[in-house]
C-alpha cells in the first residue's frame, strides 16, 4: 500500500495532525509506503500512484484558507505558505478514480466555525476520487493552536481506520 498525506499548516497543528494519520497508518500497515508532505512539496507526481490519498488543511473563515486568510495568518506570526491547497488542487489532473482519498481539517469548535474538510473532500470527488471516510475536524483550542487534548491519538486512530 502506498499513502501520501497532503497537507497546508501555518501553526503545525495540521502538520501535527497529519504525522498522527501517517503514524495510524504504518501502526496498521507497517510495510505501507507513507509519505506525508506538505503543499509546497506535493508535485503532483508524488500523488499519481498513491493507493489513498488523505489531504489536509486548516479551517479559515469558515472554509479552506485563501491568500488573503494566509496573508492575515503571515501578520499574526504564521508563516505565509505558498501555494495553499486551492492552488494545488486546481493543479491536480482529474485522474484520480479508483484512488481511495480522505479530507480532514483542523478548527476552532463553535457554531459558525465552519469546516474546510467539506471542501477539501468536495475537491477530491471533483477530481474522481473515491472517499472512503467522511471528512473529520480536528479541534485547536485556539486559532493558533493548540490542538486540543486527545486530538493526536484521534487522528492515529482514523489513519489506522483508513488504511
Amino acid at each position: 500500500m502506498r499513502a501520501v498525506i497532503v497537507y497546508e499548516s501555518m501553526y503545525g497543528n495540521t502538520g501535527q495532525v497529519a504525522q498522527a494519520i501517517a503514524h495510524g497508518i504504518r501502526t496498521t500497515k507497517p510495510d505501507a509506503d507513507v509519505r506525508c508532505l506538505p503543499v509546497a512539496e506535493a508535485e503532483t507526481e508524488a500523488v499519481g500512484d498513491a493507493d489513498l490519498l488523505v489531504v489536509g488543511g486548516p479551517t479559515h473563515m469558515r472554509g479552506m484558507s485563501t491568500g488573503l486568510s494566509r496573508t492575515v495568518a503571515a501578520k499574526t506570526g504564521a508563516p505565509e505558505e505558498s501555494p495553499g491547497l486551492r492552488s494545488w488542487f486546481r493543479s491536480l489532473p482529474a485522474e484520480g478514480a479508483g484512488t481511495r482519498a480522505a479530507a480532514f481539517d483542523t478548527r476552532v469548535e463553535g457554531k459558525h466555525s465552519g469546516a474546510a474538510a467539506d471542501g477539501i473532500a468536495a475537491r477530491l470527488t471533483r477530481h474522481n476520487y473515491d472517499l472512503t471516510a467522511e471528512p473529520v475536524g480536528f479541534l485547536v483550542e485556539d486559532v493558533g493552536g493548540p490542538l486540543r487534548d486527545g486530538e493526536l491519538d484521534r487522528a492515529k486512530e482514523w489513519g489506522a481506520a483508513l488504511a
